[in-house]
């Protein structure tokens, strides 16, 4: 299993714990956003971890073609 596939199925888990305590998923997703980021700031630098939230942001659509991808 690699480290990304583990961070899914625990974020899978959180999700249904806090559906369980009648959290709504969007504001679940977002309180645990908020809290990964803190968490980063511990182990990351500030501009490293502002250069990868940037390029996740401007990577959310999946149906966008990049420049840089070969069909």
């Amino acid at each position: 299993m690699s480290v990304y596939e583990w961070a899914r199925q625990e974020m899978r888990k959180n999700l249904e714990q806090a559906q369980e305590q009648g959290f709504e998923p969007g504001l679940s997703l977002r309180a645990l956003l908020s809290a990964v980021v803190q968490q980063s700031k511990s182990v990351r630098s500030i501009e490293d971890l502002a250069d990868e939230l940037q390029f996740l942001a401007e990577n959310l659509d999946d149906q966008q073609d990049y420049g840089f991808m070969r069909p």
